[in-house]
């Protein structure tokens, strides 16, 4: 691999956590939605599933965001009789986000862009000091 290689690399996953990290946000300012009306579905948790590309010219294999996609899992109710979403036995369906599991994932991609920035700042410094012994 070389080190414009590995710079492409770097990027992809970049830009890969990039997303990640926007999702995230989106779960966490919506982790107290509910839904308007009694019986309607409040925000739905969304997820990243990450893949491998593979550039046909190179040859060279990346990561892409494949799917974001919704998570299934149940919405929690909280007992609240005076919402205008609550159902008849004044229950509030509320979104099915956990603010620490998005806390969590949001500090994993925080240190994988991290790790990937190191990694393209190591090849350009690379890169430099080979182009110094060539001159």
């Amino acid at each position: 691999m070389d080190f414009l290689s590995t710079i492409g690399v770097s990027t992809s996953g970049m830009e890969a956590q990039s997303q990640r990290l926007r999702v995230i946000a989106e779960n966490l300012a919506n982790a107290d939605t509910t839904g308007s009306t009694p019986g309607a579905d409040p925000y739905r948790r969304r997820t990243v599933t990450f893949g491998e590309a593979i550039d046909d010219e190179t040859g060279e294999s990346s990561v892409e965001v494949r799917e974001i996609g919704r998570d299934q899992s149940e919405f929690q109710l909280r007992y609240d009789p005076s919402h205008p979403a609550a159902d008849a036995r004044g229950y509030v369906k509320i979104a099915n986000v956990d603010t620490m599991v998005e806390t969590m994932d949001m500090r994993e991609a925080q240190r994988s862009y991290e790790a990937n920035l190191n990694t393209m700042q190591a090849t350009r410094t690379m890169l430099s000091r080979t182009l110094d012994i060539l001159k």
